[in-house]
């Protein structure tokens, strides 16, 4: 299983050809509580860049973009119950989406775990 981040604070957990989507501890602290988070649709078409999902805070409302492209194969249906999924365990239980990958070579750019920590510390 290899992990990735992305400059738009999005992390992708990729096993095999499929990719479970979320967004950065650094992410989540920087929004504050999340009360509300819309996931997309199995079945959707996405493309690298694209607007996949939306989350919001008491702060702010964000844009959730896909890392890569490929097919939602599961939104995260338990953050309609409990956003704060997102606070509590952002880079695990708090998952936004699986995508199964269109193209594993747009897995290229992207920072791994270190890379991305390290980059966080310049923000």
């Amino acid at each position: 299983m290899s992990l990735y981040f992305t400059k738009d604070h999005e992390w992708i957990r990729v096993d095999g050809d499929v990719a479970t989507v979320g967004i950065s501890n650094h992410a989540q602290e920087a929004l504050g509580d999340i009360v509300f988070a819309e996931v997309p649709d199995a079945g959707k078409s996405l493309s690298k860049g694209d607007d996949a999902a939306v989350v919001e805070s008491v702060k702010a409302a964000s844009d959730v973009y896909a890392p890569v492209g490929g097919e939602v194969i599961e939104g995260n249906s338990a953050l309609a119950d409990d956003p704060s999924l997102i606070n509590r365990d952002p880079e695990g239980e708090g998952w936004f989406f699986k995508l199964r990958l269109a193209n594993t070579n747009e897995l290229d750019g992207l920072m791994d775990e270190a890379a991305y920590r390290e980059w966080v510390k310049t923000l």
